[in-house]
């Protein structure tokens, strides 16, 4: 099986290939569940050894990150992980893009102690100069989970951070806010991804010239999104896309093999997506579901 081409994903129409049959659905929600369970347990023997702050990778010029075969150099990534979790949710996917040529790959844990979401975007600008100054890059691509996509939004939109992120993936993430888990509002950064928070409206305010590049991929069973679609990058001012991923949860989209497959294709082609139409598809495995309002729509099911 293989995944639609990345000019099917990302047109701006609906694909015409259908959604799950109602008959499918207890089916497809058993196995997602399952399946989260798995990942939760695996998730739950990695977090302890990614408590530790990351030591920095030596600094290295451009060049030395050039692939022979594509004969140029790749930003460093930055892999930014979701609320009360680690760098340790990125093991997966940093092999994956590891294995696939990408040299300078850092994760930045934010703090357990973390209570707004603008001081985490302060935090993450300052560690991004500092990855810059030490690599030699002028920009830097993002790969976001859950809150970890939304202070990378911030940065970007807010902070002026679009003049040093090229690209940002996002997972999971509560563009619009989230209502799920009603009794984890005590926490103040929880209230801040919560539909209508001061924070929320603050990013639907405009952002004209925002050089970044969104990629939103957003979950049909992801139950800790209410409702789904709050994941989707919906702000006119924005370039963005959103690829709907059908048949998986919250926790597995870090960590699934198709998904690991978009995000490098994201990563490799930082083309405007109308000029990629036709030059190569994806690697991995899939097949094709439609989607209403996405841009794109991966089945894992």
């Amino acid at each position: 099986m293989k995944i639609p081409p990345f000019s099917e994903l990302f047109s701006p129409f609906p694909s015409v290939v259908r959604r799950p049959a109602a008959w499918e659905l207890p089916v497809t929600l058993l196995r997602a569940s399952a399946l989260e369970l798995a990942i939760l347990a695996g998730h739950l023997v990695l977090y302890p050894g990614g408590i530790t702050k990351e030591r920095p990778a030596p600094g290295l010029p451009p060049e030395t990150a050039t692939l022979p075969t594509e004969g140029r150099s790749r930003r460093p990534v930055l892999l930014l992980h979701g609320f009360v979790d680690n760098r340790s949710v990125f093991v997966l996917l940093r092999r994956s893009l590891a294995r696939h040529g990408w040299r300078h790959l850092e994760s930045l844990n934010f703090s357990p102690l973390t209570s707004d979401i603008r001081l985490a975007a302060e935090v993450l600008g300052r560690h991004i100069e500092e990855v810059c100054a030490r690599t030699g890059h002028r920009e830097v691509d993002i790969v976001g989970h859950s809150l970890g996509g939304l202070i990378a939004r911030y940065y970007v939109q807010r902070l002026s951070g679009d003049s040093r992120v090229r690209t940002l993936v996002t997972m999971g993430t509560p563009h619009a806010g989230t209502a799920a888990v009603p009794l984890a509002s005590a926490h103040p950064v929880v209230r801040q991804m919560r539909p209508g928070s001061d924070l929320i409206e603050e990013l639907r305010e405009p952002a004209p010239g925002c050089r970044t590049r969104f990629v939103s991929f957003w979950s049909d069973l992801d139950q800790v999104m209410s409702p789904v679609d709050a994941a989707r990058v919906d702000h006119p001012d924005l370039i963005a896309q959103n690829v709907g991923v059908t048949g998986i949860g919250h926790l597995a989209l870090p960590v699934h093999p198709a998904v690991a497959a978009g995000i490098r294709y994201v990563l490799e082609h930082d083309d405007e997506p109308a000029d990629l139409a036709e030059s190569a598809e994806w690697a991995g495995s899939g097949t094709e579901r439609a989607g209403d309002r996405t841009d794109g729509a991966i089945s894992v099911a």
